[in-house]
């Protein structure tokens, strides 16, 4: 199950750009703290943090859609791959059916992956807007289980953010983090994490199969 703002696209410094930009534009109150509060949130609530807490005048609704406009915008101009995220989706793609949960809007999910050329192998998508609760909740990634056909206990999540790891872990998945350089996770939620990775590229089968023995061990 992959996660796809940090660890297929690396998008969290342009959201933060994005976002920024805006609040500065509309008069908002922008803080350094404003894009690490709104990491893992789905649409609905940064669109309400951005109207609530920054400070921006417009309904939450129109936030929204501005906000997603000027992504698509950017992404238009460059899609921000992350360096061997493609050969990774391919290469577990050959062995085991794939997922993405992630906080990002379902009109910027089918983007990437129409653009990237890895929306084939993708069996199930979930954007956390289709959910009742954003990361760190489990909604995503238990919905995501949930259309691909299999109890989360049986799912792997490749998480690079705190909000994601904590999301992944509360689902009852286990976790590969891939921690986010910009955006580290701290040290107790990394310890969350039953493998940590340096880049997507060590990603690989053996990675999986790696996590799939350590439940197995645990279980027994």
């Amino acid at each position: 199950m992959f996660d796809l703002d940090g660890v297929i696209i690396d998008s969290e410094e342009l959201w933060n750009e994005v976002r920024e930009a805006l609040a500065h534009e509309r008069g908002g109150r922008w803080s350094a703290q404003a894009q690490a509060d709104m990491m893992g949130m789905s649409s609905t609530e940064w669109s309400r943090y951005l109207h609530d807490v920054v400070g921006l005048p417009e309904p939450p609704e129109e936030i929204n859609r501005e906000v997603v406009d000027r992504m698509l915008a950017r992404y238009s101009e460059r899609l921000p791959l992350i360096d061997g995220a493609v050969d990774a989706v391919k290469r577990l793609a050959a062995h085991w059916p794939l997922g993405v949960a992630s906080s990002s809007n379902r009109e910027l999910i089918d983007r990437v992956l129409e653009v990237s050329g890895l929306a084939p192998y993708f069996e199930a998508t979930v954007s956390s807007e289709e959910v009742a609760h954003g990361k760190p909740a489990p909604d995503v990634y238990i919905e995501a289980a949930r259309r691909l056909g299999v109890k989360p206990s049986r799912c792997a999540a490749i998480e690079d953010s705190a909000s994601g790891i904590r999301s992944a872990h509360a689902a009852g998945m286990r976790v590969i983090a891939i921690p986010n350089h910009a955006f580290p996770p701290p040290p107790d939620v990394l310890a969350l994490a039953d493998v940590v990775l340096d880049s997507i590229a060590e990603l690989r089968p053996g990675t999986i199969k790696e996590v799939e023995r350590l439940s197995t061990a645990s279980s027994g």
